[in-house]
């Protein structure tokens, strides 16, 4: 993941405005914004200070409140408020996903992260890298570009470690890694996901027995640690795929599959190809990229 670019919305009475295929952050400066996801009944309103996160790039629209200022409440915001909003004023930052690990890893998080007034210790920084960008985009100067794009890489950190570390966030990998007792036991798995791990050493790195850290890590994480190392070995073996010449036999070999077949037969579930098929497309996709000016 990498910050892309920002831009500043409004003011503006009557607005919608479509994101697809990009991870996107919005803070809204002013007024009030709707956010729908498109093909899905969620429908999100946010106020000043507000930040919305749509990690994996959901398509979306972000629209004023109109007709569902009377029915669609938020705390904070009077009738008389909520009936005449002011106009809304946001800004709007995107993300690049460079790799089929960060995608296949983004896709296990909810479509939005909505993190109402931007409060709190944990994100004491939101605000001045909020500032920071608007000086950039005010005063742009040499380095502004790589200034805004590494502020948004620190502001999706940001999020994101608030998000995991509420005590109503889902299970997930990311909420597994920030808990301490949880958190060795993946750093072990994406260090060396080849290893023929066993529950009982992942334990040991936790200092839990075998029974609580299992337990504990189908809690965090959602899925069995047998399981989740299956994920992470595949995704190893994505990336191999993608950039060396190494045989599919091999790299089958390097993330832990003792034969070529039960290989293929897991990738191929994972990915929906086969390993030399999808390495191919891998290749093409690239090349075209390449050749885009």
């Amino acid at each position: 993941m990498s910050g892309e670019r920002i831009a500043a919305f409004g003011p503006l009475d009557t607005f919608s405005v479509g994101f697809s295929g990009i991870g996107t952050l919005h803070i809204v400066e002013e007024g009030e914004v709707v956010l729908r996801i498109d093909g899905a009944p969620q429908v999100e309103r946010a106020g000043r200070g507000d930040v919305i996160l749509l990690p994996r790039g959901d398509a979306h629209h972000i629209s004023d409140v109109g007709e569902h200022a009377p029915a669609v409440g938020r705390a904070g915001v009077s009738g008389r408020d909520a009936a005449t909003p002011r106009p809304a004023r946001w800004l709007c930052g995107t993300f690049t996903i460079g790799d089929p690990q960060a995608s296949h890893l983004l896709a296990s998080l909810p479509a939005v992260i909505v993190l109402r007034g931007a409060r709190g210790p944990a994100l004491e920084g939101l605000e001045v890298a909020r500032r920071m960008i608007l000086i950039e985009m005010q005063s742009p100067s040499q380095g502004s570009a790589v200034m805004v794009a590494r502020i948004l890489d620190l502001l999706f950190i940001q999020i994101l470690r608030a998000w995991a570390a509420d005590a109503g966030a889902e299970p997930n990998w990311l909420v597994g890694a920030l808990d301490p007792q949880i958190g060795p036991a993946l750093s072990a798995i994406h260090r060396d996901p080849g290893r023929h791990w066993s529950v009982e050493e992942l334990a040991r790195a936790c200092c839990l027995s075998r029974s609580a850290f299992a337990a504990r890590f189908a809690e965090r994480v959602g899925k069995p640690p047998a399981a989740y190392l299956a994920l992470v070995r595949l995704d190893a073996a994505a990336e191999l795929l993608r950039d060396t010449s190494l045989p599919a036999g091999s790299i089958g070999e390097n993330v832990g599959y003792t034969s070529e077949a039960a290989f293929s037969r897991a990738f191929k579930q994972r990915y929906g190809k086969p390993p030399a098929l999808w390495r191919r497309d891998a290749r093409a996709r690239r090349s075209s990229r390449g050749g885009e000016t």
